[in-house]
């Protein structure tokens, strides 16, 4: 749910966040993982991974919900082979794609993608790179739909490190650039960034004890104007 927008005499609008609750099980074992949820207002979520074999992997996640044209399923299929990556998808709206990725060197992948939406009559073709040496990782990607997206990411230490993005749509002319970064400490893991368009993110995650977890979220867009706070709490492994 997002903020709930009030009246107020300034010019501006104040935004208020509303309330959302969810339940939710897990079931995981070494070959399955299965995890529901459902929300106070009745949308139900679940996601689905099942190994066929030591390579072979088919995942599926859907939503049902009263809301008009929400409802959704997700199908993959994903083959891992010796030094190439095969995967498939198809969903509803008619949606079908495939991608492969293909290790040209120890350090170097490259690979692209191809996808069909029957629904919205639209189709792509994407490329993408992956080099990655013992303390940093850079990809890149470019696709007909118009977006150029390039990101790295820098190991500082065994538990702290810093990322940027830049992503640029060449049709629309529009242009993001952020930096993060991610600290992992004994109980606890904080990431964060921040983008060109002003808008702060940050999670922290931390391990009370076995078993019991509490996070809390912040976002910050002061071009919007959009404020958002969270908490959570979190039971079992």
């Amino acid at each position: 749910m997002g903020p709930m927008e009030v009246p107020s005499q300034s010019p501006e609008t104040i935004k208020i966040p509303t309330s959302n609750y969810e339940f939710g099980a897990n079931y995981i074992d070494p070959q399955m993982m299965l995890i529901g949820r459902i929300s106070h207002e009745g949308r139900l979520s679940a996601r689905l991974k099942y190994d066929l074999l030591d390579d072979l992997t088919v995942k599926a996640n859907g939503q049902l919900t009263s809301e008009p044209h929400m409802s959704h399923v997700m199908g993959t299929i994903d083959y891992k082979g010796s030094d190439y990556r095969a995967q498939f998808q198809f969903g509803s709206g008619a949606l079908l794609g495939a991608n492969y990725i293909q290790s040209v060197t120890p350090k170097l992948a490259m690979g692209g993608e191809i996808f069909y939406a029957g629904q919205h009559r639209k189709s792509g073709v994407g490329y993408g790179a992956r080099y990655s040496h013992d303390k940093m990782v850079a990809t890149g990607q470019v696709a007909s739909t118009g977006m150029v997206a390039l990101s790295y990411v820098h190991k500082a230490s065994e538990k702290v490190s810093f990322a940027t993005e830049f992503m640029y749509n060449y049709m629309s002319r529009d242009v993001t650039a952020s930096v993060g970064y991610d600290a992992i400490f004994r109980q606890a893991r904080v990431r964060g960034k921040i983008d060109s368009n002003g808008c702060a993110t940050t999670f922290l995650e931390e391990k009370l004890s076995p078993g019991l977890g509490f996070s809390l979220a912040a976002e910050l867009d002061h071009s919007k104007k959009d404020y958002r706070f969270g908490f959570g709490m979190s039971l079992g492994e």
